[in-house]
């Protein structure tokens, strides 16, 4: 499989393969050779089909039916390769050769890559184009950078401050505590701190012990297996008390969470309905949703098990056997290579669940959690001693 971009005869050329076939889009129109214009390239796919939009022109073409999935597994190139055999002979018109010109700003599945001379893996024969000491977007938030004989400044907009204009001037005399986050209220001329985990009160300076999660909204909780390297992927277990009465929420999403490619098992609330999703790889199953009778979003405790037997899939809630499905007789794929990582209630403060999930689940979960338990596991995970925030103690009125 490959996804190549590349410059031919002053076209952009797209070129993929998921498997079956090579799909190649081209740009209506030239790009400017005089070396002064930037020009904005968005290319990329929906399943099997691809799209490519050069300065606003977008065009689209769909691959015949069978593989919607990119499976790469290699290193990312920008500019050029390492050596040429990489280069599979489909994905370019000609004989390969290395990008002559500037590139800024790539951002890969809604991540911004750090084209510095140390983010990378490697490279080289690769210098600063914009040949200054203030480069591109050296001065955050719309600030003007000026060249000076030391170095740079930036002129910030009123609402913000900081050398690179990084700080809303609300939060420059903030008095969050303990890795507390800082959100500006500008309409206030105020400031809110959200807590890390273990942390509350106003300036987040309370220290609490909780054995129960209580997300309030934009909230999460991230969990690293310790265990993930001795686990017997295919015969993957998660169980869990969870209350709440929003009929909209995702509960716990097992896996990296980085890219579509992901595998994972996603627990959750949909239309006030059990939701459960699981990708073992290449494709997503059909949702497993349990309509029996609306019983999540009442307020009361519920206990749900998923287990996970290869392709096998039993989903107990309050030990009621309410979904069992084979969701790939063929048994193509059969392991949960879910990275070791597991978000409860939502994902890191900025990335939207809709957005990570493309749709499967609608917003974060708003309610309790506790009695985490992964696979056969004797002891139930300590959440409290993960990474997250936002969260806070739910022993009290239950």
């Amino acid at each position: 499989d490959f996804l190549c971009i590349s410059l031919v005869y002053g076209f952009i050329q797209l070129r993929y393969n998921l498997g079956d076939k090579t799909v190649i889009l081209q740009t209506l129109q030239k790009v400017n050779a005089n070396g002064k214009t930037w020009h904005s390239l968005k290319a990329g796919r929906v399943g099997n089909e691809g799209y490519l939009d050069l300065d606003g022109i977008n065009i689209t073409q769909k691959a015949s039916p069978g593989m919607n999935v990119l499976d790469t597994h290699t290193d990312f190139f920008v500019g050029g390769v390492s050596s040429l055999n990489l280069v599979n002979s489909m994905a370019v018109e000609n004989e390969p050769t290395g990008f002559t010109g500037c590139i800024r700003e790539i951002v890969i599945n809604n991540r911004e890559l750090k084209l510095t001379a140390t983010d990378p893996k490697g490279g080289a024969n690769v210098g600063d184009c914009d040949g200054t000491a203030c480069g591109y977007t050296v001065c955050k938030n719309n600030g003007t950078c000026r060249v000076g004989n030391s170095g740079f400044s930036c002129s910030c907009p009123k609402e913000w401050t900081g050398n690179t204009c990084e700080q809303s001037i609300h939060c420059s005399q903030n008095r969050c505590r303990s890795q507390a986050l800082c959100i500006p209220q500008p309409t206030s001329f105020s400031y809110t701190c959200v807590c890390a985990l273990g942390w509350s009160g106003k300036y987040c300076d309370s220290k609490i012990p909780f054995f129960i999660a209580n997300f309030v909204g934009n909230s999460y909780i991230k969990y690293r297996d310790p265990y993930y390297g001795k686990r017997d992927l295919q015969y993957s277990r998660i169980s869990l008390n969870f209350t709440t009465n929003q009929t909209e929420g995702l509960i716990v999403w097992m896996g990296k969470g980085e890219d579509e490619d992901n595998d994972f098992l996603a627990i959750g609330l949909a239309n006030g309905t059990l939701k459960v999703v699981i990708n073992l790889g290449e494709r997503i199953s059909v949702p497993l949703i349990h309509s029996k009778y609306s019983s999540c979003c009442d307020e009361r405790w519920h206990f749900i098990t998923v287990v996970q037997n290869q392709t096998c899939i039993k989903v107990y809630l309050d030990e009621e056997l309410i979904v069992f499905e084979d969701i790939d007789p063929q048994r193509k794929y059969t392991a949960l290579n879910y990275g070791g990582i597991c978000y409860f209630g939502g994902f890191e403060i900025g990335r939207n669940v809709n957005v990570v999930t493309t749709g499967l689940f609608q917003k974060e979960f708003v309610g309790k959690i506790k009695d985490v338990v992964l696979f056969q596991d004797s002891k139930k995970i300590q959440l409290m001693k993960a990474e997250g925030y936002n969260v806070y103690n739910g022993n009290y009125g239950n």
